[in-house]
């Protein structure tokens, strides 16, 4: 046994530090009484080391203390889950790191004096999570295997608690043995035989079945997963509009549940057209695998569909639970669904869906790299998974079948069979094959992990499976009352970065979410030439390439365009290629068509009446005032009240149908790509500036306009030239039309 192991820098993000005790103190450790020795693990922790997750680094560092003579324990972190960018720091310490803590006591008892195993010990490995290719994984930033205590042997750390573990295998062995009518001792000797291992060494004792049994005993007596059924019913009676299904087998067995809640049937109206069929997560006390439906919102939040739980994992329990499904959604189907790789799910989807696009959830592929291709690879394993990255992201499917087979042969991959697996199922996880159907944002790797993080807490809601219908119902009841308040205080105030009208337009229209999204196209959108090929056909390219780009079809006439990177068909938010097309075509708004209502506030998801400046100025106010409400409960007060008033007045007024010789005349046709009144652009930025009472006081100021500015702004004619656009004349006498030297570059092609 050596003096003392190499101890390794750490390399975090915030400095060199030491691995800390449970009190936050530094322990200096004089160097006779650390004792560690070394260990013959081929596979030992280092800085920089990348793992797919926390439970991956964890799995590795338990495996590596379980041969080193010790065991682990979760210990601090930095973030939080759910919370902003969630866990990006977490420490793995030794079991006997830290100190015992006085537990607190009532008055007058007397504390038992219980002997703690933990000796401030001081071995410990951080891992820091990072995003390189929009793909969060997690690095080693500090280890050290330096141990103030002696190192347990082979044969005695597997009694640790942390190493007492049981697969579902097992249990599932167990309880088909005590089935049986077999002994403990029976069971024990049995598994020792079936695993080739010597006596005594299995990772669980007699005890440790006992205990199991018992719990198999508990579930049958007091929590039988057939008490689901009285719950359903009970909640049935109480809500109608909440649906549920079940399926009992020959044994009086529940085989299959599943249900859905009155909430969530409404939001699957409006944003079923994406949806997430999770299928990794399992009841393990209960043997059921729980399946969840989850889509999101127009807000980018997660919103919950419905779920199930099915006994086995084969064709057709998944085809009941589509079936179930279906019904529950009055039949309409979800346009696109991303699920994991079951073969037999993937049957079951063509088999019930048959017009739904289906798709592969990347997360659950990139989750296994590290054990398929990090020992076959070795040092090349970061490049590659940079190149599959870039292809991966590509737009063109002859530019990924190229450089697929160009990666093949530089790593020489031929014969991998979990490469040629991934390449006959490529139309199902590639972008280069799924960009031209409709995605909603959730291909991406972040997204899936929120997923993940999402069904997590909804799995920690349960108690007792009994109770786990009225514990779900009750997340999202809070969530449908606190959600929406919560999303408008931590969205900041609506800005223009750009100052276009199409950006103004965009954000009297969109949630503040899909607005986001809209603007980093359209800051990126000058970045970019357009070249006219011919009266309806573009060439759009980076301003530093020479040859290639994309290519945009815009028929002005039938407000129809188009672009071939499908930007808007895979997310429905108009990429940066036809912004610009738009932009240098004098066209400042964008059609109806284009802002999908998945996409739109709620204020706004009726289209206006007119296009007039009056109408975009009022929305424009209206969401400065929603703004503004939401600081204070007072301002809120304020604002219902006013609004309540001045609703109450309009309302006597008689409508446009009932008179139209009172109204002005700002009428132009609906959706159209040219904004009538270019002049009150400026007006709609004004009213999202950083100070939102510029917009009241400029609305006061337009309202105190006489009637012959009124008249006078009525007679303003624009120029229908579409070079032009600009007012005081007519197509007859513009200057554009006279101009004998005019050139595609003063059309502003390029």
């Amino acid at each position: 046994m050596t003096e003392e192991t190499d101890v390794l820098n750490e390399a975090s993000e915030n400095g060199s530090e030491s691995s800390r005790d449970d009190n936050g103190t530094i322990e200096e450790m004089p160097e006779d009484t650390i004792l560690s020795r070394q260990t013959s693990v081929n596979l030992m922790p280092f800085i920089g080391q990348r793992f797919v997750s926390q439970d991956a680094a964890y799995e590795f560092y338990c495996s590596f203390a379980k041969q080193c003579g010790f065991s682990i324990r979760r210990h601090r972190t930095r973030g939080k889950d759910g919370v902003g960018r969630g866990i990006t720091r977490r420490d793995f310490t030794c079991h006997r790191g830290g100190y015992p803590q006085l537990k607190p006591t009532a008055d007058g008892k007397i504390q038992r004096n219980r002997k703690s195993t933990r000796c401030g010990c001081q071995a410990y490995m951080r891992i820091v999570k990072r995003a390189d290719f929009d793909v969060p994984e997690w690095r080693v930033t500090g280890i050290s295997n330096v141990h103030n205590h002696e190192l347990l042997k082979f044969n005695e750390v597997q009694l640790l608690p942390a190493y007492c573990t049981m697969t579902p295998d097992d249990k599932s062995r167990i309880c088909m043995y005590a089935k049986a009518g077999m002994s403990v001792r029976q069971m024990l000797r049995l598994m020792e035989l079936e695993k080739g291992i010597k006596l005594g060494c299995l990772p669980f004792s007699e005890v440790d079945i006992r205990n199991l049994l018992q719990s198999f005993r508990n579930v049958e007596r007091d929590h039988d997963p057939i008490d689901l059924l009285k719950m359903c019913k009970e909640k049935k009676d109480r809500d109608p509009n909440f649906k549920y299904n079940y399926r009992i087998d020959s044994n009086n067995r529940l085989e299959h549940i599943a249900w859905s809640y009155a909430s969530s049937i409404r939001l699957y109206e409006t944003f079923g057209d994406v949806v997430v069929f999770d299928t990794t997560h399992r009841l393990d006390a209960y043997d059921m695998l729980f399946c969840v439906w989850i889509g999101v919102d127009s807000h980018g939040s997660y919103c919950f569909f419905g779920c199930s739980l099915i006994r086995d994992e084969n064709l057709h329990s998944f085809s009941w639970g589509l079936k179930t499904f279906l019904d529950f959604m009055n039949g309409k189907a979800p346009e696109t669904i991303l699920t994991d790789q079951k073969t037999c799910l993937k049957e079951a989807l063509a088999m019930e869906m048959p017009g739904t696009k289906h798709a592969f959830s990347i997360w659950h592929i990139i989750s296994k790299f590290s054990d398929w291709f990090s020992v076959t690879l070795g040092s090349h394993y970061d490049s590659w998974k940079a190149e599959f990255h870039r292809l991966y992201n590509l737009h063109n499917v002859e530019e990924f079948e190229i450089g697929w087979r160009e990666m093949v042969d530089i790593y020489g991959l031929q014969g991998n069979k979990h490469i040629v697996s991934l390449y006959a199922l490529r139309t199902y996880w590639a972008l280069p094959f799924l960009r031209s159907y409709f995605f909603a944002g959730m291909s991406n790797t972040f997204q899936s992990e929120m997923i993940n993080s999402y069904i997590q807490r909804l799995l920690s809601a349960q108690s007792m499976l009994n109770d786990f219908v009225e514990q779900v119902a009750s997340l999202l009841d809070a969530r449908d009352r606190g959600a929406k308040p919560k999303v408008l205080q931590k969205v900041p105030k609506t800005s223009l970065k750009t100052g276009a009208p199409i950006e103004s337009h965009a954000a009297t229209v969109l949630t503040p979410y899909a607005f986001g999204k809209l603007q980093e196209e359209l800051v990126l959108a000058p970045q970019y030439a357009t070249v006219l090929v011919d009266d309806s056909y573009f060439i759009v390219r980076h301003h530093t390439g020479v040859d290639g780009g994309y290519k945009v079809l815009w028929v002005p006439q039938d407000e129809f365009i188009t672009c071939s990177c499908c930007h808007f068909e895979f997310s429905g938010i108009l990429c940066r290629h036809i912004l610009r097309v738009l932009s240098t075509n004098n066209c400042f708004q964008i059609p109806d068509q284009y802002l999908p209502l998945r996409w739109r506030d709620s204020l706004f998801s009726k289209p206006a009446p007119t296009s007039s400046g009056k109408v975009q100025l009022l929305q424009s106010m209206i969401s400065s005032l929603i703004t503004e409400s939401m600081e204070s409960e007072e301002r809120l007060s304020v604002a219902c009240d006013h609004i309540a008033s001045v609703l109450a007045r309009i309302k006597n007024f008689p409508s446009a149908a009932a008179d139209d010789s009172n109204g002005v005349a700002y009428a132009s046709p609906s959706g159209s790509f040219i904004l009538p009144d270019v002049e009150d652009s400026d007006a709609i930025a004004q009213s999202f500036s950083t100070n939102p009472h510029v917009c009241l006081a400029f609305a006061k100021l337009k309202d105190r306009r006489t009637r012959d500015e009124i008249d006078m702004y009525r007679k303003k004619r624009r120029c229908t030239v579409p070079c032009c656009g600009q007012y005081g004349h007519e197509i007859g006498n513009c200057p554009m039309v006279a101009d004998d030297d005019l050139n595609t570059d003063g059309l502003g092609f390029l």
